[in-house]
């Protein structure tokens, strides 16, 4: 496991020793055009992908990349319990996880539904104040993309978040998940 906040290490060789690179809270534009190309490879080689929490706050200029996160962040509503529903019971983020699951975190609305995903886990607007989606507002998805695979959360954004061993496991297994190995 190796962290950076450099994004030189976006090169074919910076890259090519790595099954899986995670974007841990990432806003902004973070890669320059010959970044974006050696990431696209990458993936493309087969590789994977996860995306934390304001991942999905990232790259809005690049349509590649709006693919791959599967949905763009829109607002979010004050920090507050809600109950997540567990969609997909059989993949391995989410086996270990409750059908029903209320925990405390920053619920983001995204612009619009991920497309072409498998939906692991949505939020029940009903139990939370200042959700825009409605009946369908996935938290965490994943899917085949572009000869690599991604895997997306929404969750992460509070500190108690990583001390939860619920929503690590859950982050954890989409990286190996992610891995394809």
């Amino acid at each position: 496991c190796t962290f950076s906040e450099d994004s030189s290490v976006f090169t074919p060789g910076g890259l090519k020793d790595f099954d899986v690179v995670m974007f841990f809270q990432t806003t902004g534009n973070v890669l320059d055009s010959v970044q974006q190309i050696a990431f696209q490879d990458y993936i493309k080689s087969g590789k994977g992908y996860v995306g934390v929490h304001a991942a999905a706050d990232t790259e809005y200029d690049w349509p590649w990349y709006g693919k791959l996160i599967g949905a763009y962040f829109s607002s979010h509503p004050d920090i507050q319990a809600a109950a997540l529903q567990k969609v997909d019971t059989s993949h391995i983020s989410c086996k270990h996880l409750p059908d029903r699951w209320t925990r405390t975190d920053e619920w983001y609305n995204f612009k619009e539904a991920p497309k072409d995903v498998t939906v692991l886990l949505t939020i029940d607007e009903f139990t939370y104040q200042g959700g825009t989606m409605g009946t369908n507002h996935p938290m965490s998805w994943c899917h085949a993309y572009d000869g690599g695979r991604a895997f997306y959360t929404a969750l992460g954004h509070t500190v108690e978040s990583y001390s939860d061993t619920m929503f690590l496991e859950h982050v954890l297994q989409g990286v190996i998940w992610a891995s394809n190995k």
